[in-house]
């Protein structure tokens, strides 16, 4: 066995007003329950610093700088890597990155439980739209704010394992999973910020997005032979509602975990990496079973187009 305990660690709703300290406070509150439950690895969600900001239409770029943090750790965020050092504790959070050479993107960080930055990853899969839109319920404005990610969907060596990360709309592209399938990937984290609703008015609603939720993950877990962990932020953020759904998917696809409500809490669980190896050598068996000359339209098309006649 190969046993790692992972916290995830859902965190309630942050307001547009509430500042990085008192965030980081409670990310650390979360960190010390988790590692008195004996967690080697912490995951936090998406954007996990701040409000979703995203929701806001903004034009003044040092208002939209203000979102976005320079330097990781940065002065406000260090005492979360010092409380994660005190414990040995791995942990992985997302944050809005601008990069020294000014580019803009969603990202999120794996930290080794010696405060090194071990990995990172800045989200592919950006939704909503990038100017105001009379047509939403409310704005999602994703695309105006960050750029697509420039590092693909790499994994790492870490804690005796196989690691990657994915954030929040990633999960429902299956190529998300498969691309880090195809590096043996052995436990995939993820945060999320999802709506209750769909921003497009008369979209879904909170029942139909928690069922696609879990059949996203499940799909991945199960179709890669991987371990998922999926923290939300939740809650009412200045009456804007996400939905929770912080959980643990097995390898087989089975969800052995979900956190209930929509406050700070803690789903503690242990995942033995060992689990991914039947699925990996005996269900798919990539390099026996897939058949890669029949795959050409999943890079070479973007939309869907009508058949060949």
């Amino acid at each position: 066995m190969r046993n790692i305990t992972v916290g995830a660690a859902q965190l309630g709703p942050i307001q547009k007003a509430e500042g990085r300290q008192n965030v980081v406070a409670r990310m650390i509150t979360l960190l010390d329950e988790a590692a008195s439950k004996g967690a080697d690895l912490v995951v936090f969600p998406e954007l996990a610093l701040t409000t979703f900001f995203p929701r806001w239409y903004m034009t003044d770029s040092a208002e939209i700088d203000s979102w976005f943090e320079k330097e990781m750790p940065n002065a406000a965020v260090q005492p979360l890597f010092d409380a994660a050092r005190k414990h040995g504790c791995a942990i992985t959070f997302g944050f809005a990155e601008k990069t020294p050479d000014g580019h803009y993107f969603n990202t999120s960080i794996f930290v080794d439980k010696e405060g090194n930055i071990a990995g990172k990853y800045r989200k592919v899969h950006l939704p909503g739209h990038s100017e105001w839109d009379d047509n939403r319920a409310f704005q999602h404005l994703e695309k105006r704010y960050f750029e697509p990610g420039d590092l693909g969907f790499p994994v790492y060596r870490t804690l005796g394992g196989i690691f990657g990360m994915c954030i929040c709309n990633d999960r429902r592209w299956p190529e998300t999973f498969r691309v880090m399938g195809l590096q043996n990937v052995e436990m995939v984290t993820l945060g999320f910020n999802t709506p209750s609703v769909n921003s497009e008015k008369g979209g879904e609603g909170i029942e139909q997005r928690l069922f696609h939720h879990r059949l996203s993950l499940q799909a991945g877990a199960y179709q890669n032979a991987t371990w998922v962990v999926a923290v939300a932020k939740a809650g009412s953020e200045d009456d804007h509602h996400l939905m929770g759904g912080t959980l643990i998917v097995d390898p087989n696809g089975h969800i052995v975990g979900e956190l209930p409500g929509e406050d700070d809490g803690v789903l503690v669980h242990t995942c033995d990496l060992d689990e991914t190896k039947f699925g990996k050598s005996t269900i798919f068996d990539f390099a026996r079973h897939r058949r890669i000359e029949h795959y050409g339209l999943i890079t070479e098309r973007t939309g869907a187009e009508e058949p060949a006649e």
